[in-house]
């Protein structure tokens, strides 16, 4: 193997509970192991990023990753750290959702790069779609005792009524559903490693133990793997933001507000998120980590943090983009630089900044200056105060200074739709043409 994938895993504070046996396996020989993705959404968000680093740390180090979908256990919802029954999507809905997720996945892993370990995307409706109720009863349920089912967190809590109001026969069924993934893929594939969140530990050891009870008098080794459920320092959840969950799609979460996400991480946290959510080594993070308490303001980890993400999730081309979009406000930018933003980017950039409209005509046949600081737009209190800030070359227009004598016209719309207005520094207004 490549290099030691516990080790590399440790370090980064990655592992939470393992099963004894797991790194020597790993040492061994080339190692099949899966993760499982749950299509509740058509994409994922960032809470999904590190079971997809996980997936590629297991490619580098030499193994084969597995991806799996959860078609069939998507029906029935996991009730893993749920308080409440989940609402069952319809076969459509998640048909639609388990598309999303493979074209997502697949920008992260080559699914056909034909080496030994190259990694395979499994759906687990296409062998549970034909699986009658009763072969399952006899063939799976015979395995594992309720006793055994019972004694999970995850069930536990539920029937206890320490979060919710019990569960179902339909959620308690689910982790007898993954286990049989586990020996499915054990079966096919010689899948040996299942990994996840540390909230699916209950979930991923009932899958080893299936996969020994239903091999009976053969040796059937299976091994388990979680990782820490990522927290702020805080103590609030990771990977929320004021507009909700950070996707990973653009047209989700757009690439700008992506970017923002990680630059705005506090110094406790970028210190933890850069070893989980890049691939740097060990002394260059180390070396990142001595420079940032140097000079804290210079926010050396989170720029860097930013940078390997959006580079990872989107592309270098996209992460100058994000770049150029918020030296706009921080730094020295042009008409032709706020040109250059796409309409989504550029709302984003300047997102709660007040706004008015003035009508296409305004601008076709030229808006003085007075009137779109006052007269039609209340910008500026008065005409007065207008032609004041304009001899005090205070106003800018799309970035530029402008005197009195200025007209805004159909040229200077951003977006075909956007005119940028600004007293000093930090005072903004939209005009938006209707």
């Amino acid at each position: 193997m490549t290099k030691n994938l516990v080790e590399e895993l440790q370090w980064r504070g990655m592992i939470h509970d393992i099963m004894p046996g797991t790194e020597e396996q790993l040492q061994k020989e080339m190692t099949p192991a899966y993760i499982g993705f749950d299509p509740t959404s058509d994409s994922l968000h960032i809470g999904s990023l590190v079971p997809i680093i996980l997936l590629v740390h297991i490619e580098k180090a030499g193994h084969k990753p597995i991806a799996l979908v959860g078609g069939a256990t998507g029906m029935i919802g996991d009730p893993s750290g749920k308080s409440d029954e989940r609402n069952l999507l319809n076969e459509e809905a998640l048909a639609h959702n388990v598309a999303g997720i493979k074209r997502t996945l697949a920008r992260f892993l080559n699914f056909d790069n034909g080496a030994d370990n190259s990694p395979i995307l499994v759906n687990n409706y296409d062998w549970m779609k034909d699986f009658s109720f009763i072969e399952f009863a006899r063939d799976v349920g015979k395995r594992i005792t309720v006793n055994y089912m019972m004694a999970k967190d995850s069930v536990k809590k539920r029937i206890s009524g320490e979060s919710g109001g019990g569960m179902s026969f339909t959620e308690f069924t689910y982790q007898l559903i993954q286990g049989y993934d586990f020996y499915h893929l054990h079966k096919t594939h010689n899948c040996l490693l299942q990994m996840g969140g540390s909230d699916q530990w209950g979930n991923i050891t009932t899958g080893t133990e299936l996969v020994r009870r239903m091999n009976v008098g053969k040796e059937a080794k299976a091994y388990a793997a979680t990782c820490p459920l990522i927290t702020k320092a805080d103590g609030s959840k990771f990977g929320k933001s004021e507009g909700g969950n950070v996707w990973l799609d653009a047209d989700k979460t757009s690439v700008y507000k992506f970017y923002q996400f990680w630059l705005n991480t506090s110094d406790e946290d970028a210190e933890k998120y850069i070893k989980i959510f890049t691939f740097l080594d060990k002394e260059t993070i180390d070396a990142l980590i001595v420079e940032h308490k140097e000079a804290p303001h210079q926010r050396a980890l989170q720029k860097k943090l930013a940078e390997e993400v959006i580079t990872f999730v989107h592309s270098k081309e996209e992460l100058d983009k994000a770049i150029a979009a918020s030296n706009i406000l921080f730094g020295k930018s042009t008409s032709d630089d706020l040109k250059s933003l796409d309409e989504q980017t550029f709302l984003d950039v300047f997102d709660g900044v007040p706004q008015a409209e003035v009508s296409q005509s305004d601008v076709s046949e030229g808006l003085t200056m007075i009137d779109a600081l006052a007269g039609k737009t209340g910008f500026l209190k008065s005409n007065g105060d207008a032609r004041r800030a304009l001899k005090e070359n205070a106003i800018s227009v799309n970035k530029e200074k402008v005197k009195e004598d200025f007209v805004i016209t159909t040229k200077d719309l951003i977006a075909d739709k956007y005119v940028l207005l600004q007293r000093g520094k930090k005072s903004y207004f939209l005009l938006k043409i209707a």
